[in-house]
């Protein structure tokens, strides 16, 4: 049965879009079709990163508004054979969203696709509301810092009571935590919250981290999703949260800081 899977936070600028991009290809990598619709109206950015932005002709609010069908929307990736995009529209803003005709265009994907994941737009207003309301499991993306730990506990207590799962009285919406742009070094210094800090703070199942790195930049200037880049910490970190939440037994990569060898422990570099 088909899962749609919600990628929020509440703050800007903590990597939801990279991480949406990232967790979709990882899926499809794993062999799951997978779609990937960008909710954020009206400042679509998903496309970009995904390296597609010169083909989109139609988008959500077009299937949406019967200005198009969701084939001549849906965007397939030229690199994976299972990954798909719903892109967002550029030229309208979030109230143009409605709740039923969302609702329409998730039952049509659930009877194409293994996950739909949703990129939802920053803050906690309607846009937010909309990518989260179908959903069946919420990655929480947050930053190691303390307002940003705090918006995410906010969205926390939204997926509990803002869903169709929380209005039809269901099980619970499953969360996952995913800590970005984590930095073992200033961790260490006590400048950032260490993992352990947030998972206490949020208290919801732990995907990991994913450390700063400047190939997250470079792959999202290239329109390449980081799971479908070089090997890098930020593509490996990406892997290891697909396969934890797909229920594989992973080690906990990129938390503490890398141990030194004999050389340089004892010349102190």
């Amino acid at each position: 049965m088909a899962r749609v899977v919600v990628v929020t936070s509440g703050k800007g600028g903590v990597g939801k879009t990279t991480t949406s991009a990232a967790f979709a290809a990882g899926l499809a990598k794993r062999g799951f079709k997978t779609v990937v619709i960008d909710f954020d109206v009206g400042l679509r950015n998903l496309d970009l990163i995904m390296g597609c932005e010169r083909r989109v002709v139609y988008d959500l609010l077009n299937v949406i508004h019967g200005e198009g069908s969701l084939n001549q929307a849906l965007i397939k990736d030229k690199r994976l054979e299972n990954l798909y995009i719903l892109p967002a529209s550029q030229t309208r803003d979030k109230d143009a969203l409605c709740m039923d005709g969302v609702g329409r265009v998730i039952d049509d994907l659930k009877g194409r696709f293994d996950y739909i994941v949703c990129d939802s737009p920053a803050g906690i207003e309607s846009g937010a509301i909309t990518a989260m309301y179908y959903a069946d499991e919420a990655l929480i993306v947050t930053n190691p810092e303390v307002s940003s730990v705090r918006d995410s506990d906010r969205i926390i207590g939204m997926l509990s009571s803002k869903t169709l799962r929380a209005a039809q009285g269901h099980d619970p919406i499953k969360e996952h935590l995913v800590i970005t742009r984590y930095d073992s070094n200033r961790v260490n210094i006590g400048d950032m919250l260490s993992a352990g800090d947030v998972q206490e703070i949020l208290a919801i199942p732990f995907l990991g981290v994913v450390p700063e790195s400047e190939s997250v930049l470079i792959a999202s200037n290239s329109g390449v999703p980081v799971t479908l880049a070089d090997e890098t910490e930020a593509s490996q970190a990406y892997m290891d949260v697909v396969d934890r939440f797909l229920g594989e037994e992973r080690p906990y990569r990129f938390i503490d800081l890398p141990k030194k060898g004999l050389l340089a422990r004892l010349f102190g570099t």
